[in-house]
């Protein structure tokens, strides 16, 4: 996500704050604790362009006691639903994406990223794959970016933790994938970098030294 600091994620949704990490001058990323993944926070002071949302619409939390999904937005409109444990296959968080073409998207988290596929019904022709235990939620969309830009409000991209960036990175451009950035290491803490799936959506990979140990390249 990108957009300014609220305490609605804190204080309403009731997400641990971890740390605010500094990225460049004029950009923070306050980092919170999402049901063993993270939610970022970019906080930018410069005016971020206008451009239109991308094909991820909205982040599924999910919680024990409801009977019923909760719709929410924070401050700046960002959707997230509070929706009943298992719901879609959902134990921790999910994300919906609406695309233009799922068969394609099929093809890409199955053959690039290496995601099954779930067997959870959804509605409306939707899809649901399997990233450990976060569920992805693909589903045809009329207004579905054809080219996501990655600056902008809202969300705007997903992290995959890898053990060998590198290597993930290259089989993701060999299975159709198209890079937004080469693999770069960020001091010593992870070495990232950043994938494009077949309507523009940004997905970074990302190698963490706390996770993996190193952050040297991988050599075939």
């Amino acid at each position: 996500m990108r957009h300014q600091r609220s305490p609605f994620w804190q204080n309403e949704i009731g997400l641990p704050f971890d740390h605010t990490q500094p990225i460049r001058r004029g950009y923070k990323q306050h980092r919170h604790d999402l049901c063993g993944s993270v939610l970022k926070i970019n906080q930018v002071y410069e005016p971020l362009p206008d451009n239109p949302p991308s094909g991820y619409l909205e982040l599924l939390i999910a919680r024990d006691g409801l009977i019923a999904p909760q719709p929410m937005a924070d401050p700046e409109g960002n959707r997230v639903v509070l929706v009943p444990r298992g719901m879609y296959g959902i134990e921790r968080i999910g994300i919906r994406l609406g695309v233009r073409d799922v068969a394609a998207h099929r093809r890409f988290y199955m053959e690039a990223l290496g995601l099954p596929q779930g067997e959870a019904n959804t509605p409306d022709g939707a899809l649901t794959f399997l990233a450990g235990d976060t569920v992805l939620i693909v589903a045809p969309a009329a207004d579905a970016p054809h080219d996501a830009a990655f600056e902008g409000k809202g969300w705007r991209y997903i992290t995959f933790q890898v053990f060998e960036v590198d290597r993930e990175h290259a089989h993701v451009l060999a299975h159709g994938g198209r890079e937004a950035r080469a693999p770069v290491t960020l001091g010593t803490t992870a070495r990232i970098s950043m994938v494009r799936d077949p309507d523009g959506n940004w997905i970074e990979l990302s190698q963490r030294a706390s996770l993996t140990g190193s952050l040297e390249p991988a050599h075939s």
